[in-house]
């Protein structure tokens, strides 16, 4: 998704969305979730948006894309604002948790003049990857984590409650995610007298940045889970409301329980991996196994740590955007304008990696529109909207069912 902002003389800032048609577009309810309310907000394809940011003028862009859509982003608006005395502030970041592909990930969002990086821990880790290969760090901004908050916890509630924030990625394998649901169900067992709540990011149909093959709901049929224990969708922040343990493997709602200081584990299980993302949580004080929770085990986290990862349980956090906020005044304020983006990968610097990012795009090595490329000059017809979701259902279904049943099939 990008979004662009601009200031209207009568009405003060406006937002307005644009959806990158894609696998990962996000669904009418996942939006309803982020909080923030657009003036506007429509699908387009890659070469739309471009196109868009040609004939609208905003003063801030952010892309919030997975890399390789940033990346592409990046190149096309080069391109599309060539010549052009003035162009709006580029930001992006690598939100959440970040365990895989730190420099891969990073590297796909350089030439955005901000990247926001979580805490202090991250901003290090991303300057260190920029400068590592020759390329400018300037972008890197530290901030925190933009959807903390919430208000702090206060003991057990009348019924407690423990939450368990499933990931759609991790772990991978059947046996593996077989094994966690039967822990979390056998809890719920144990203590007819908790509510266990398996917290999902997604209903089935739905996608994240990351496919999940085996979905916790498919999973959990075969069960026969006692009354206590629910599915439950929907915010993090208003599931945490509830919470009195906050259980997961690495997922990035362990840093918003913690914010809260809502006790807080991740587990050990399946062994502390970087393939889990668990090793992350190294020197946190939240690592624990089931047995020791059934045991009455409750962890109690290390603060250094906490503090390093842009948690700022402190009360700090209103105050944690105050650098990019003033960061994105100076560039709007620079005389004469902006340079032009430079990313670091460029045909020269990654000839063999590059025009695959773009072409995905529909874009060629250069960040112009390839011919051909789906582009609309006007709302698509009934008729045609009816043709297009029903391709988008199809494939997500192909991805979703199909595709892993030929995967297993090949693994006989």
């Amino acid at each position: 998704m990008e979004t662009g902002a601009r200031e209207d003389a009568q009405v003060g800032p406006v937002l307005d969305g644009f959806l990158l048609r894609g696998r990962a577009t996000p669904t009418p309810r996942q939006l309803r979730e982020v909080g923030v309310r657009a003036d506007s907000l429509r699908e387009v394809t890659a070469v739309e948006f471009l196109r868009a940011m040609t004939e609208e003028s905003y003063d801030v862009l952010v892309l919030s894309l997975v890399g390789g859509g940033v990346q592409a982003m990046l190149h096309g608006l080069r391109r599309a604002w060539e010549g052009r005395t003035s162009r709006p502030v580029v930001v992006t970041g690598y939100v959440g948790v970040v365990y895989e592909k730190l420099a891969d990930g990073l590297l796909l969002r350089h030439g955005a003049d901000l990247v926001l990086a979580n805490s202090r821990q991250d901003a290090d880790r991303f300057r260190a990857v920029y400068e590592g290969v020759g390329a400018d760090a300037a972008s890197v901004t530290e901030v925190a984590l933009p959807f903390l908050g919430g208000a702090p916890y206060e003991g057990e509630r009348d019924r407690y409650t423990v939450v368990f924030a499933a990931q759609p990625s991790v772990p991978e394998s059947r046996k593996d995610r077989t094994y966690l649901l039967n822990r979390l169900v056998q809890h719920a067992r144990r203590h007819p007298e908790r509510e266990v709540l398996l917290k999902l990011r997604s209903k089935p149909g739905e996608h994240t940045t990351h496919i999940e093959e085996l979905p916790y709901q498919k999973l959990v049929q075969r069960l026969d889970p006692p009354a206590n224990f629910r599915l439950v969708y929907g915010n993090m922040g208003e599931v945490l409301d509830r919470t009195d343990l906050l259980v997961t493997v690495s997922s990035t709602a362990a840093l918003e329980s913690l914010h809260r200081r809502i006790p807080t584990v991740v587990l050990t299980d399946l062994g502390v991996r970087e393939s889990l993302g668990n090793h992350h949580f190294v020197g946190s004080g939240c690592l624990a196994s089931w047995d020791q929770l059934d045991a009455g085990h409750r962890p109690v986290p290390d603060e250094e740590w906490v503090s390093r990862q842009g948690v700022v349980a402190d009360g700090s956090y209103d105050s944690a955007f105050d650098a990019a906020r003033g960061r994105i005044a100076e560039l709007l304020g620079r005389p004469g304008g902006l340079p032009p983006l430079t990313p670091y990968y460029t045909p020269v610097t990654a000839p063999g990696y590059l025009p695959g990012i773009l072409a995905r795009h529909h874009l060629g090595p250069d960040g112009t529109p390839l011919p051909g490329a789906p582009a609309a000059d006007k709302e698509p017809g009934p008729v045609r909207q009816i043709v297009r979701r029903a391709a988008r259902g199809a494939y997500r279904h192909g991805v979703q069912r199909v595709a892993p049943v030929i995967r297993r099939m090949g693994e006989l």
